[in-house]
């Protein structure tokens, strides 16, 4: 079998920056690209922040009131950011979700959703401290994001 290169390998990641940006759309279902950190710029997600960020965001957005439009929020591999998958969602909701969940996250206290072994597959891994400091510094990227900054 031939591999065909995947679309978000297209995106030149050396002039990426952080934000959010509209990774692709197939039909219904749109994939925001959610980056924290700059692509190959040495500073990546550290697994326990990533990880308790990916726990408390994906059990905020499956609680919002968009609840029933989204699919998937988890991480990448590249410990850069996160990726989202709504359907029939408008981009100016997304943008607004996410900059609450991000302060979810900041000023999240208290037990990290679904942290018991019987819950998670890697249970012991998580930094909250560190997930938070995170969303904190992320905040000021997104604060003024708009749906025309989405294109990468």
């Amino acid at each position: 079998m031939e591999l065909k290169k995947i679309a978000s390998f297209e995106v030149d990641h050396n002039t990426l920056e952080r934000g959010i940006y509209t990774s692709r759309i197939d039909g219904d279902i749109v994939t925001y690209d959610i980056r924290l950190k700059k692509p190959n710029g040495g500073d990546y997600l550290k697994n326990g922040a990533m990880h308790t960020a990916e726990h408390i965001i994906a059990t905020y957005v499956r609680n919002s009131e968009h609840s029933d439009k989204i699919i998937y929020f988890g991480p990448m591999g590249c410990r850069t950011g996160f990726y989202l998958l709504v359907r029939d969602l408008d981009p100016t909701a997304v943008i607004e979700l996410l900059k609450n969940a991000f302060k979810f996250l900041r000023d999240f206290e208290g037990e990290i959703p679904g942290v018991s072994a019987v819950e998670c597959g890697n249970y012991l891994e998580h930094d909250l401290e560190t997930a938070k400091m995170e969303a904190e510094n992320y905040l000021p990227c997104i604060e003024n994001w708009t749906v025309e900054n989405l294109k990468y």
